[in-house]
């Protein structure tokens, strides 16, 4: 768990279109077996220390016609960003995603100084 001292607890959020593939035919929409789209999101301001993410699906098209197949993973989390990642795998069809975040951490607080 982490614990956060309360005047200096920053929350970031964000609704992404990560990709949308149906009418180009993209191969998540024909293609089949593991496939990944990732985008990298950057925080409106840097954390003090990383922060706790959390990923959901806001929107998702899928065909009916098969599985429905997803994992949603936030990767490479730092103090100024990070790749938020949808891969699927088998025979789902995917036409598009958008995916929700938020981010909850640490950040400079206006008593905090640092001496150089």
């Amino acid at each position: 768990m982490k614990r956060l001292r309360g005047a200096t607890v920053g929350v970031d959020q964000g609704n992404v279109e990560l990709f949308s593939e149906f009418a180009s035919g993209g191969d998540m929409w024909v293609g089949s077996g593991s496939r990944e789209r990732r985008k990298w999101i950057e925080f409106s301001a840097a954390y003090r220390d990383i922060p706790s993410v959390h990923l959901s699906l806001s929107l998702w098209d899928m065909d009916s016609n098969a599985n429905v197949r997803a994992d949603l993973t936030a990767e490479n989390i730092g103090l100024k960003g990070f790749d938020m990642v949808f891969r699927t795998w088998g025979d789902t069809r995917v036409a598009r995603v958008r995916m929700a975040w938020i981010a909850i951490g640490e950040v400079q607080g206006e008593d905090d100084w640092e001496l150089y």
